[in-house]
């Protein structure tokens, strides 16, 4: 598997963004100040994040999704660890991620991964999203916040 900057004469992977986000409006605002990076194999596509600077020596993972059939291989977790090393060699102090308060498996990921709890941002997703988003079950209301310092 091979992870790169997706060039500027490169469509974005529209279909593994909106897996992650599904507002096409949000992740085309993101995208034209964020960087995206895929995660290539056999010259397909399978996965995608995108790292956005949010402050002053700080950067966040707005996005990051593995296409469906390729999930479970430890492609994620590459992508993260990725995204950790590439905002250190571009000279972040600090790396935050979020996601919705359902998302057990992305939460065990980004703490295997180093990131630690900083916060919840309550009812994001009800104040950004205009159509509920349902995850294991469970209606996503809240955005749990984590980082980590590079």
């Amino acid at each position: 598997m091979d992870i790169r900057k997706l060039s500027d004469t490169e469509q974005p992977p529209m279909e593994l963004l909106l897996l992650a986000d599904p507002s096409v409006l949000l992740v085309s605002q993101y995208l034209k100040r964020g960087e995206c990076f895929v995660a290539v194999v056999d010259n397909e596509i399978v996965g995608e994040y995108v790292l956005l600077p949010t402050r002053p020596d700080t950067v966040e993972i707005v996005n990051i999704a593995v296409a469906e059939p390729e999930q479970g291989k430890g492609i994620g977790k590459q992508l993260v660890k990725h995204a950790i090393q590439n905002a250190a060699l571009q000279g972040y102090k600090t790396i935050e991620i979020g996601t919705g308060n359902s998302g057990m498996s992305q939460l065990a990921l980004y703490q295997k991964c180093g990131f630690r709890m900083t916060g919840i941002d309550r009812d994001f997703f009800i104040r950004h999203y205009s159509e509920p988003i349902f995850e294991n079950g469970i209606q996503v209301v809240d955005m749990v916040r984590l980082s980590q310092d590079l």
